[in-house]
């Protein structure tokens, strides 16, 4: 709940794409995947403060987890789930599922979901792609998400970017299918001189003035009447990560740049709004497209 003083309006849909350091995009193509088990991990105890963050100011969230993540810190899981929090999908180790064909990525999903299952102890019904990649090269994966029983997901990204994007997509919720419920819920995007912004979280919420972000939700959530939805990883808490030196300046800044604030600007963010699960989010624009087809 937002402190005294704070915007009311939508619930907006806060959520955690779970993943270590070494498990992001940025880095791919200089970290080897089979190298990840001597890797430091951090995951757990970022998580923790987060929870920690969350519990203080009273909100509650979605963890998109990765299966890979999930299958090796089963207490921490359960953790997140008994303090009310939604457990979701973020895929088994983070690869895109523009790589992947269907067959790959109904075995990716089925793999992810058993683990985060077993390890939570939660029903998973929620989907996040890795770095937002279902876009127009992958026009079977939403009937996929739907045939094995996700409620919604939310794994666009309506933008131009050099690592993802759909720009043609919608900017607010949608149905992907005609026959089914099944719902998508685009990360947000602001509106600027005829350009749309990247404006739901992650690099762009840490490098940008908080102003930048405060403008856009208020945006969305006044103009559009639409909720947001918010994203960021546990790492980008952690100013004390390893460093990765033979990874491409562009990669380190974009990884680096102001971790050391991030904690501070999320407890802003956090009292100025209303903030809920993405599950609750879903099933409110699922009414909201039910009213419109009336």
């Amino acid at each position: 709940m937002p402190a005294p003083g704070g915007t009311r309006g939508p619930i907006n849909g806060l959520s955690v794409d779970v993943e270590d350091w070494f498990q992001v995009g940025a880095f791919e193509t200089v970290i080897d995947r089979g190298d990840w088990h001597g890797l430091t991990m951090r995951v757990e105890r970022n998580c923790d403060a987060i929870l920690a963050l969350f519990a203080e100011a009273e909100v509650k969230a979605t963890f998109f987890t990765l299966g890979w993540v999930a299958k090796r810190y089963p207490a921490m899981m359960r953790r997140i789930a008994a303090q009310g929090h939604e457990i979701a999908s973020h895929g088994w180790d983070h690869a895109r599922v523009f790589t992947m064909d269907r067959a790959g990525f109904a075995l990716d999903l089925k793999k992810s979901r058993e683990a985060i299952e077993d390890a939570s102890g939660e029903r998973v019904s929620g989907y996040r792609a890795p770095s937002f990649s279902i876009d127009q090269r992958t026009p079977w994966a939403f009937a996929e998400l739907a045939e094995q029983g996700y409620a919604y997901s939310s794994s666009v990204a309506p933008i131009a970017h050099d690592h993802y994007g759909w720009r043609e997509a919608p900017r607010f919720a949608f149905r992907p299918l005609a026959d089914a419920d099944f719902i998508e819920i685009p990360v947000t995007t602001a509106e600027f001189a005829g350009r749309r912004l990247a404006a739901g979280g992650g690099g762009f919420f840490r490098v940008l003035p908080y102003q930048f972000s405060r403008w856009a939700i208020r945006q969305v959530n006044r103009r559009d009447d639409r909720p947001a939805v918010f994203y960021f990883h546990p790492w980008e808490i952690d100013p004390e990560q390893p460093r990765v030196a033979h990874a491409p300046l562009k990669s380190k800044l974009r990884h680096y740049t102001n971790l050391d604030g991030m904690a501070g600007k999320l407890q802003k963010l956090i009292a100025d709004f209303d903030w809920g699960r993405m599950d609750d989010l879903a099933r409110g624009e699922a009414l909201r497209a039910i009213a419109l087809a009336v």
